[in-house]
Protein backbone atom coordinates (compact mmCIF):
# COMPACT_ATOMS: atom_id res chain seq x y z
CA UNK A 1 0.00 0.00 0.00
CA UNK A 2 2.91 2.33 0.69
CA UNK A 3 4.26 1.66 -2.78
CA UNK A 4 0.86 2.31 -4.37
CA UNK A 5 0.52 5.61 -2.52
CA UNK A 6 3.95 6.70 -3.68
CA UNK A 7 3.08 5.80 -7.26
CA UNK A 8 -0.09 7.91 -7.12
CA UNK A 9 1.98 10.90 -6.00
CA UNK A 10 4.58 10.22 -8.69
CA UNK A 11 1.95 10.07 -11.44
CA UNK A 12 0.49 13.38 -10.31
CA UNK A 13 3.89 15.06 -10.35
CA UNK A 14 4.83 13.65 -13.74
CA UNK A 15 1.48 14.65 -15.24
CA UNK A 16 2.12 18.24 -14.19
CA UNK A 17 5.64 17.94 -15.58
CA UNK A 18 4.23 16.77 -18.92
CA UNK A 19 2.04 19.87 -19.08
CA UNK A 20 5.10 22.07 -18.56
CA UNK A 21 7.05 20.06 -21.13
CA UNK A 22 4.30 20.34 -23.73
CA UNK A 23 4.26 24.12 -23.32
CA UNK A 24 8.05 24.41 -23.58
CA UNK A 25 8.35 21.91 -26.44
CA UNK A 26 6.71 24.40 -28.78
CA UNK A 27 9.69 26.74 -28.41
CA UNK A 28 12.74 24.65 -27.50
CA UNK A 29 14.34 21.45 -28.90
CA UNK A 30 13.29 18.22 -27.09
CA UNK A 31 16.78 17.51 -25.77
CA UNK A 32 16.97 21.05 -24.35
CA UNK A 33 13.66 20.58 -22.55
CA UNK A 34 15.06 17.38 -20.99
CA UNK A 35 18.26 19.19 -20.03
CA UNK A 36 16.35 22.08 -18.47
CA UNK A 37 14.40 19.62 -16.38
CA UNK A 38 17.61 18.11 -15.00
CA UNK A 39 19.47 21.40 -14.54
CA UNK A 40 16.59 23.08 -12.72
CA UNK A 41 16.00 20.10 -10.41
CA UNK A 42 19.67 19.47 -9.52
CA UNK A 43 19.85 22.19 -6.80
CA UNK A 44 16.75 20.70 -5.14
CA UNK A 45 18.23 17.22 -5.28
CA UNK A 46 21.54 18.45 -3.85
CA UNK A 47 19.73 20.15 -0.96
CA UNK A 48 17.77 16.93 -0.35
CA UNK A 49 20.97 14.87 -0.14
CA UNK A 50 22.57 17.36 2.24
CA UNK A 51 19.43 17.50 4.36
CA UNK A 52 19.36 13.71 4.62
CA UNK A 53 23.11 13.70 5.38
CA UNK A 54 23.63 11.01 2.78
CA UNK A 55 26.51 12.51 0.82
CA UNK A 56 28.66 9.50 1.66
CA UNK A 57 26.11 7.16 0.06
CA UNK A 58 26.55 8.82 -3.35
CA UNK A 59 29.81 6.98 -3.93
CA UNK A 60 28.59 3.57 -2.82
CA UNK A 61 26.54 2.72 -5.89
CA UNK A 62 26.54 0.35 -8.86
CA UNK A 63 27.83 2.77 -11.47
CA UNK A 64 27.05 0.66 -14.52
CA UNK A 65 23.35 0.41 -13.68
CA UNK A 66 23.16 4.10 -12.79
CA UNK A 67 24.65 5.10 -16.15
CA UNK A 68 22.27 2.77 -17.99
CA UNK A 69 19.32 4.18 -16.05
CA UNK A 70 20.48 7.71 -16.82
CA UNK A 71 20.57 6.95 -20.55
CA UNK A 72 17.05 5.52 -20.34
CA UNK A 73 15.76 8.58 -18.49
CA UNK A 74 17.17 11.15 -20.89
CA UNK A 75 15.84 9.16 -23.85
CA UNK A 76 12.42 8.99 -22.18
CA UNK A 77 12.28 12.74 -21.61
CA UNK A 78 13.64 13.67 -25.04
CA UNK A 79 11.45 11.26 -27.01
CA UNK A 80 8.27 12.17 -25.12
CA UNK A 81 9.01 15.88 -25.45
CA UNK A 82 9.47 15.39 -29.20
CA UNK A 83 6.20 13.47 -29.42
CA UNK A 84 4.25 16.20 -27.64
CA UNK A 85 5.22 18.62 -30.41
CA UNK A 86 3.35 16.59 -33.04
CA UNK A 87 0.76 14.54 -31.11
CA UNK A 88 -2.14 15.65 -28.91
CA UNK A 89 -1.72 14.54 -25.31
CA UNK A 90 -4.60 12.07 -25.73
CA UNK A 91 -2.79 10.03 -28.37
CA UNK A 92 0.57 10.38 -26.62
CA UNK A 93 -0.79 9.13 -23.29
CA UNK A 94 -2.69 6.30 -24.94
CA UNK A 95 0.42 4.91 -26.59
CA UNK A 96 2.63 5.56 -23.54
CA UNK A 97 0.34 3.50 -21.33
CA UNK A 98 1.89 0.39 -22.82
CA UNK A 99 4.63 0.99 -20.20
CA UNK A 100 2.86 -0.80 -17.28
CA UNK A 101 2.53 -3.92 -19.43
CA UNK A 102 6.23 -3.72 -20.31
CA UNK A 103 7.17 -3.22 -16.65
CA UNK A 104 5.12 -6.21 -15.59
CA UNK A 105 6.57 -8.40 -18.33
CA UNK A 106 10.14 -7.32 -17.56
CA UNK A 107 9.63 -7.84 -13.82
CA UNK A 108 9.06 -11.53 -14.41
CA UNK A 109 12.22 -11.90 -16.51
CA UNK A 110 14.67 -9.47 -14.91
CA UNK A 111 13.50 -9.36 -11.30
CA UNK A 112 12.15 -12.88 -11.04
CA UNK A 113 8.94 -11.57 -9.49
CA UNK A 114 5.88 -13.75 -9.62
CA UNK A 115 3.04 -11.86 -11.27
CA UNK A 116 -0.36 -13.03 -10.12
CA UNK A 117 -3.21 -13.36 -12.62
CA UNK A 118 -5.08 -10.61 -10.77
CA UNK A 119 -2.34 -8.12 -11.62
CA UNK A 120 -2.29 -9.08 -15.31
CA UNK A 121 -6.06 -8.69 -15.34
CA UNK A 122 -5.88 -5.25 -13.71
CA UNK A 123 -3.30 -4.06 -16.25
CA UNK A 124 -5.33 -5.37 -19.19
CA UNK A 125 -8.54 -3.79 -17.90
CA UNK A 126 -6.76 -0.52 -17.21
CA UNK A 127 -5.37 -0.45 -20.74
CA UNK A 128 -8.86 -1.10 -22.08
CA UNK A 129 -10.09 1.85 -20.04
CA UNK A 130 -7.43 4.08 -21.56
CA UNK A 131 -8.48 3.06 -25.08
CA UNK A 132 -12.15 3.69 -24.26
CA UNK A 133 -11.38 7.10 -22.80
CA UNK A 134 -8.94 8.36 -25.39
CA UNK A 135 -10.44 6.85 -28.54
CA UNK A 136 -7.16 7.64 -30.38
CA UNK A 137 -7.06 8.44 -34.04
CA UNK A 138 -5.88 5.28 -35.79
CA UNK A 139 -3.58 7.27 -38.06
CA UNK A 140 -1.75 8.64 -35.02
CA UNK A 141 -0.13 5.25 -34.41
CA UNK A 142 1.78 5.41 -37.71
CA UNK A 143 3.62 8.70 -37.25
CA UNK A 144 7.11 9.59 -36.03
CA UNK A 145 5.48 11.03 -32.93
CA UNK A 146 3.83 7.69 -32.14
CA UNK A 147 7.12 5.84 -32.64
CA UNK A 148 8.78 8.35 -30.31
CA UNK A 149 6.17 7.64 -27.61
CA UNK A 150 6.71 3.89 -28.00
CA UNK A 151 10.44 4.44 -27.61
CA UNK A 152 9.84 6.63 -24.55
CA UNK A 153 7.57 4.00 -22.98
CA UNK A 154 10.16 1.28 -23.54
CA UNK A 155 12.95 3.40 -22.04
CA UNK A 156 10.72 4.32 -19.09
CA UNK A 157 9.94 0.66 -18.42
CA UNK A 158 13.63 -0.24 -18.51
CA UNK A 159 14.42 2.66 -16.16
CA UNK A 160 11.74 1.50 -13.72
CA UNK A 161 13.09 -2.05 -13.66
CA UNK A 162 16.69 -0.87 -13.24
CA UNK A 163 15.52 1.42 -10.44
CA UNK A 164 13.83 -1.53 -8.74
CA UNK A 165 17.10 -3.49 -8.93
CA UNK A 166 19.10 -0.56 -7.55
CA UNK A 167 16.76 -0.06 -4.58
CA UNK A 168 17.99 -3.42 -3.26
CA UNK A 169 21.47 -2.01 -2.62
CA UNK A 170 21.58 1.76 -3.22
CA UNK A 171 20.03 4.57 -1.20
CA UNK A 172 17.07 6.63 -2.39
CA UNK A 173 19.26 9.75 -2.26
CA UNK A 174 21.83 8.21 -4.62
CA UNK A 175 19.16 7.13 -7.11
CA UNK A 176 17.52 10.54 -7.22
CA UNK A 177 20.82 12.47 -7.32
CA UNK A 178 22.61 10.52 -10.04
CA UNK A 179 19.52 10.27 -12.23
CA UNK A 180 19.04 14.04 -12.11
CA UNK A 181 22.74 14.79 -12.51
CA UNK A 182 23.04 12.54 -15.56
CA UNK A 183 20.07 14.17 -17.28
CA UNK A 184 21.40 17.66 -16.47
CA UNK A 185 24.99 17.08 -17.61
CA UNK A 186 24.53 14.78 -20.60
CA UNK A 187 21.40 16.60 -21.73
CA UNK A 188 23.17 19.94 -21.50
CA UNK A 189 26.11 18.68 -23.57
CA UNK A 190 23.87 17.20 -26.26
CA UNK A 191 21.63 20.29 -26.38
CA UNK A 192 24.48 22.80 -26.54
CA UNK A 193 24.88 22.95 -30.37
CA UNK A 194 21.23 23.91 -30.88
CA UNK A 195 20.61 25.69 -27.58
CA UNK A 196 17.84 28.30 -27.67
CA UNK A 197 18.03 31.08 -25.04
CA UNK A 198 15.26 30.70 -22.48
CA UNK A 199 12.71 33.51 -22.63
CA UNK A 200 12.15 35.34 -19.30
CA UNK A 201 8.45 34.47 -19.37
CA UNK A 202 9.32 30.76 -19.51
CA UNK A 203 11.41 30.61 -16.32
CA UNK A 204 8.34 29.87 -14.15
CA UNK A 205 7.66 26.86 -16.40
CA UNK A 206 11.26 25.72 -15.95
CA UNK A 207 10.83 26.06 -12.18
CA UNK A 208 7.70 23.95 -12.48
CA UNK A 209 9.74 21.30 -14.31
CA UNK A 210 12.25 21.34 -11.44
CA UNK A 211 9.78 20.81 -8.61
CA UNK A 212 7.51 18.30 -10.34
CA UNK A 213 10.46 16.34 -11.72
CA UNK A 214 12.20 16.22 -8.34
CA UNK A 215 9.21 15.15 -6.28
CA UNK A 216 8.03 12.76 -9.01
CA UNK A 217 11.40 11.03 -9.16
CA UNK A 218 11.56 10.82 -5.38
CA UNK A 219 8.07 9.33 -5.20
CA UNK A 220 8.54 6.78 -7.96
CA UNK A 221 11.80 5.60 -6.39
CA UNK A 222 9.90 4.98 -3.17
CA UNK A 223 7.09 3.28 -5.09
CA UNK A 224 9.38 0.66 -6.57
CA UNK A 225 11.32 0.32 -3.32
CA UNK A 226 8.26 -0.56 -1.25
CA UNK A 227 5.99 -2.16 -3.85
CA UNK A 228 6.26 -5.05 -6.26
CA UNK A 229 6.64 -3.74 -9.82
CA UNK A 230 3.58 -5.61 -11.07
CA UNK A 231 1.46 -4.17 -8.23
CA UNK A 232 2.36 -0.50 -8.54
CA UNK A 233 2.63 -0.37 -12.35
CA UNK A 234 -1.17 -0.38 -13.02
CA UNK A 235 -1.50 2.91 -11.13
CA UNK A 236 0.26 4.63 -14.03
CA UNK A 237 -3.22 4.73 -15.54
CA UNK A 238 -4.35 7.32 -12.98
CA UNK A 239 -2.56 9.86 -15.18
CA UNK A 240 -5.84 9.96 -17.13
CA UNK A 241 -7.57 11.68 -14.21
CA UNK A 242 -4.78 14.23 -14.06
CA UNK A 243 -5.05 14.75 -17.79
CA UNK A 244 -8.77 15.49 -17.51
CA UNK A 245 -8.19 18.04 -14.74
CA UNK A 246 -5.27 19.72 -16.52
CA UNK A 247 -7.17 19.91 -19.80
CA UNK A 248 -10.04 21.64 -18.02
CA UNK A 249 -7.85 24.05 -16.04
CA UNK A 250 -5.30 24.95 -18.71
CA UNK A 251 -7.13 24.51 -22.00
CA UNK A 252 -10.81 24.66 -20.90
CA UNK A 253 -11.52 21.24 -22.41
CA UNK A 254 -14.41 19.36 -20.83
CA UNK A 255 -14.23 15.53 -20.83
CA UNK A 256 -16.88 13.67 -22.78
CA UNK A 257 -18.80 10.54 -21.79
CA UNK A 258 -16.18 8.20 -23.24
CA UNK A 259 -13.45 9.82 -21.14
CA UNK A 260 -15.53 9.48 -17.98
CA UNK A 261 -16.35 5.84 -18.77
CA UNK A 262 -12.71 5.05 -19.43
CA UNK A 263 -11.71 6.77 -16.22
CA UNK A 264 -14.21 4.68 -14.27
CA UNK A 265 -12.75 1.50 -15.78
CA UNK A 266 -9.20 2.59 -14.90
CA UNK A 267 -10.11 3.52 -11.33
CA UNK A 268 -11.92 0.21 -10.96
CA UNK A 269 -8.86 -1.74 -12.06
CA UNK A 270 -6.72 0.12 -9.54
CA UNK A 271 -9.18 -0.47 -6.71
CA UNK A 272 -9.23 -4.16 -7.66
CA UNK A 273 -5.45 -4.36 -7.13
CA UNK A 274 -5.75 -2.54 -3.78
CA UNK A 275 -8.44 -4.96 -2.63
CA UNK A 276 -6.36 -7.96 -3.64
CA UNK A 277 -3.30 -6.59 -1.83
CA UNK A 278 -5.27 -5.97 1.36
CA UNK A 279 -6.66 -9.49 1.18
CA UNK A 280 -3.17 -11.06 1.03
CA UNK A 281 -2.24 -12.90 4.26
Amino acid sequence: MRGIGAMLIAVGCFSLMDAFMKTLAGTYPPIQVAALRGMAALPLVTFYVLWRREVASLGRVRWGLHVLRGVCNILTLSLFSYALKSLPMAEAYTIFFIAPLLITALSTVVLGERVRPAHWLAIAVGLLGVLVAMRPDQEAFFTLGALAVLGAATCYALSAIIGRVLTRTDSTASLVFWTTAFVAVSGGVLAQPGWVPVQPSHWPLVAGLAFTGFFGLLAITQAFRHGQAAVVAPFEYTALAWGVVLDWLLWQTVPDEATLLGGAIIIGSGLYVVRKERAKP
